[in-house]
């Protein structure tokens, strides 16, 4: 594995879950919408098209992984998945998981309402489920 260096905003704005084989799996710090945010750990990829072709494969098995979890663990009518990186340049990719009574529907989520703080136990719950479907050790 490369050497690997989270970027300081992710890190701020996330609670760790647990490493894929090629992504690092964090939740987005934010209750309204249960997100996770999936960071292959290749510095200096900006773009999905920095990977190889066999690392790209992978993140799309883990993208559907992830996405695969956060459904069976909420009760979403949509998954939102994206890879953005206006503001973060790492390659990092969204997914979310919306309802049709959350507060940005059916706009995006970014900016729509203030960053609602998970209750520890609850964040705590949730990434214990998380890392339980993701095949993660616990810690």
């Amino acid at each position: 594995m490369q050497s690997f260096t989270l970027h300081p905003q992710l890190a701020r704005d996330t609670t760790f879950v647990g490493d894929l084989a090629l992504s690092r799996v964090l939740l987005m710090n934010d209750a309204n919408y249960p997100w996770l945010i999936l960071v292959p750990r290749r510095d200096g990829a900006v773009e999905i098209v920095d990977l190889t072709d066999e690392d790209q494969q992978r993140l799309m098995r883990e993208i559907a992984l992830a996405s695969t979890a956060l459904k069976a663990a909420t009760p979403c009518e949509k998954l939102n998945v994206a890879a953005i990186g206006n503001v973060v340049p790492q390659l990092h990719v969204h997914v979310v998981a919306r309802r049709k009574s959350d507060p940005a529907w059916p706009k995006p989520v970014w900016g729509a309402a203030p960053a609602l703080s998970y209750e520890p136990r609850a964040r705590h719950e949730f990434v214990t489920a998380l890392r339980k479907r993701l095949d993660l050790a616990t810690e």
